[in-house]
């Protein structure tokens, strides 16, 4: 994820707690989307599509914030 990021995602995961909180919920969600898709964790498909929603949005604040940051920096 947002690989143009990958130093900035490292600074951000040991600097800023919230950014960290959302990175950490946001990988959980995607290893129970990819076990539900995987049947190793029964769900029907809207319980998955959920998950997949409340990912999406926490792709967007990380990505705001990543956004934020990258300008400080410039």
């Amino acid at each position: 994820m947002f690989p143009e990021f990958r130093d900035l995602i490292t600074e951000l995961k040991t600097s800023d707690d919230h950014f960290l909180h959302l990175f950490d919920k946001h990988n959980e969600l995607d290893e129970r989307v990819r076990h539900m898709e995987a049947r190793i964790e029964l769900a029907t498909h809207e319980e998955i599509e959920n998950l997949k929603k409340q990912k999406l949005l926490l792709k967007d604040q990380l990505y705001a914030i990543l956004k934020k940051a990258g300008n400080k920096t410039n």
